[in-house]
């Protein structure tokens, strides 16, 4: 057995086998990324991948899809779309509030529900002083004077609009707004979510 060892061990076969399937590995990534970034449309720095889901997508859309989405329905059954920057560019932080301003008639339309889920920057949820996770049209949000509505995502509470309040982990997080059921605007690409705006 030492000496089967020893020869694994010392083998140019082997090595290059190894290194072989770590080259291979690699490779499918990099692949992978970039059919991820040519079937991903992104708007106002929101990004969603429409395509995923559907039926007759190649196996490296499929793949790519996988990478990105791990588990996700056809986007005529719920529309996903993520972001982990504010509308200019810069990386969303705990250390920032934002607002997102949907104008009046302006919620993402849908036949079933919307909500807006921060993680920190790996996607998991982090535990805060509300137990609030999401929101959305279940959320009983405050509507403006104009029937705008008005989000505030931030670490502490905005005095006077703790009701459209949804609490942010510390460090870089990420966004994930979901509509299933999406309407006819979402699915003919004419719906977009505003921008995240930050405003300290």
């Amino acid at each position: 057995m030492a000496n089967v060892l020893a020869w694994v061990s010392g083998s140019g076969v082997v090595q290059g086998i190894i290194i072989g399937a770590v080259f291979a590995f690699l490779t499918a990534i990099l692949i992978l990324n970039a059919v991820g970034r040519s079937i991903t449309t992104t708007v106002n720095g929101w990004s969603a991948i429409p395509r995923c889901g559907q039926p007759g997508n190649g196996i490296l859309v499929r793949a790519a899809c996988a990478k990105a989405l791990p588990v996700v329905n056809a986007f005529e059954e719920a529309a996903y779309w993520t972001t982990a920057q504010d509308g200019s560019g810069q990386t969303l932080r705990g250390r920032h509030g934002y607002t997102i301003h949907f104008a009046a008639g302006g919620l993402p339309p849908n036949d079933a529900f919307w909500s807006l889920t921060p993680t920190d920057a790996a996607g998991y949820m982090v535990k805060n002083p509300i137990n609030r996770y999401s929101v959305g049209n279940r959320s009983d949000l405050t509507q403006n004077a104009d029937g705008s509505i008005d989000l505030y995502i931030q670490s502490a509470a905005p005095a006077g609009y703790e009701q459209n309040w949804l609490p942010t982990p510390p460090g870089a997080f990420k966004l994930m707004l979901r509509a299933y059921l999406p309407g006819a605007a979402i699915l003919d690409g004419t719906y977009h979510l505003p921008p995240v705006v930050k405003v300290r």
